[in-house]
């Protein structure tokens, strides 16, 4: 069945606007609790949020739906995504629902939902879900709602059992004034790092705001002036991490992979459509396979599953292990990464060394209707063209946004030719939405 308003990383848009206003989210957790309610007759979910200044809004008119069918919820408060993944599984609740929109900026919002494993909800339960929106759902008994005061305990306990010691290593630390603020300066001084903290002080409408792990910059600058061993950035929800070495580079996921897959001796590992290709290579020369997913963490956790194998991730820092958890998680990235660093005996800047990428392009094209773009004759003929003028030396990949109205040109390959194979097909992008 066809999705209209679940998107690859839940239901996203601008909050107080359609689809997220107040009367649409009530009326989606009724659905959620009618969905719920048909396959268990005590169904229970835990819902948690990030700092948003929305969030408590939507909370509260997505609770109410659920209470009208009779499900009872429990407030886990502001906590990283993979925190309600994490308590779902662990609590042997029916479901967990997160409200953000990860790395965007804090006009945005979204709901997200997990199954009792801690996965996403499949794409057929999200269309069964759907499916229930169109109907008219009478209350099917009251339930409750009350707060889960161990949810962060619980949640550093498991975080701190997967760590090793970071004794001796000093790190700065960019919380993105997002769902770590707390719990990530925690977990790195239990682990005995000596912690700088910045951007800890969210206000509800700064979250991502020129910081996180899309914006290194100053973390970047940070680190090399002060003096510290690395930097540690998250996003707003807490499932993405880009770590930043002694000499201010960005670490990135394809760094990431690299590093975790050479010191745990994976046997593949998987990617996206977006890896570089010299991630790839390296890879390959160390005897690991290397897979492709689409773009998306679902997806990357669905050639997992296919693969049997447990290491995955996007550029974004977004990684899976799912020896560990079964959703990604930035602050367990971040520990186990530094544990493979120590374990190696080389720090992340001879790490970084070590992996040469292949020049990328990657350029973001706003457009009124990405779906009609994407499928005009013009672009497929263009971009089999580009990928003949590489002659097998590159990869040219054009895709939707999953969760913003873009069309995502990424081109990569030879330095002299990737540009204006990149301008030729943003160029041309740009003049297909103006004819549609």
């Amino acid at each position: 069945m066809e999705r209209r308003y679940f998107g690859t990383d839940g239901v996203r848009g601008v909050a107080g606007e359609p689809p997220l206003t107040p009367e649409f989210v009530l009326r989606l957790g009724q659905a959620a609790g009618a969905f719920f309610k048909g396959r268990t007759p005590r169904p229970v979910v835990l819902l948690g949020k990030d700092t948003r200044l929305s969030c408590d809004l939507l909370e509260a008119a997505l609770a109410a739906g659920l209470m009208s069918q009779g499900v009872r919820v429990e407030h886990l408060g502001v906590l990283p995504t993979p925190a309600v993944a994490y308590l779902t599984q662990r609590l042997g609740a029916t479901a967990g629902v997160m409200i953000s929109a990860s790395h965007n900026p804090y006009q945005d919002n979204g709901i997200k939902f997990f199954s009792q494993h801690g996965d996403k909800l499949s794409d057929e339960a999200e269309a069964e879900i759907e499916a229930l929106l169109e109907k008219d759902l009478p209350t099917q008994g009251i339930g409750t709602v009350s707060d889960f005061r161990e949810a962060e305990r619980m949640y550093l306990e498991f975080l701190s059992s997967k760590g090793t010691s970071l004794e001796g290593l000093r790190i700065v630390l960019d919380t993105a004034n997002g769902a770590t603020y707390r719990l990530a300066p925690r977990l790195f001084q239990r682990l005995g790092a000596e912690v700088f903290v910045m951007f800890n002080t969210p206000d509800g409408r700064n979250i991502n705001k020129g910081c996180g792990s899309t914006h290194t910059d100053f973390l970047r600058a940070q680190v090399v002036e002060m003096g510290y061993d690395l930097g540690v950035a998250f996003d707003g929800d807490g499932d993405r991490v880009i770590l930043v070495d002694r000499k201010g580079r960005e670490f990135h996921g394809d760094h990431l992979l690299y590093l975790n897959a050479l010191v745990r001796r994976e046997p593949g590992v998987v990617g996206t459509l977006m890896s570089n290709m010299g991630l790839e290579v390296k890879l390959r020369e160390a005897g690991i396979q290397f897979y492709r997913a689409a773009v998306g963490d679902r997806y990357v956790y669905e050639k997992l599953r296919a693969t049997s194998l447990s290491l995955g991730g996007e550029q974004s820092g977004h990684l899976l292990f799912l020896d560990h958890a079964p959703t990604g998680d930035g602050m367990l990235t971040a520990i186990l990464s530094l544990e493979a660093m120590r374990r190696s005996g080389r720090d992340l800047s001879e790490w970084y060394e070590a992996l040469p990428m292949y020049p990328q392009l990657l350029r973001n094209v706003r457009v009124r209707d990405k779906q009609r773009v994407m499928r005009h004759p013009d672009l497929h003929r263009a971009i089999q063209e580009a990928e003949r003028s590489l002659e097998g030396q590159g990869r040219v990949n054009v895709r939707p946004s999953g969760t913003e109205p873009l069309v995502r040109v990424m081109v990569e390959g030879p330095a002299g030719a990737i540009e204006g194979i990149a301008d030729h097909l943003v160029a041309l992008v740009e003049r297909l939405d103006g004819t549609l």
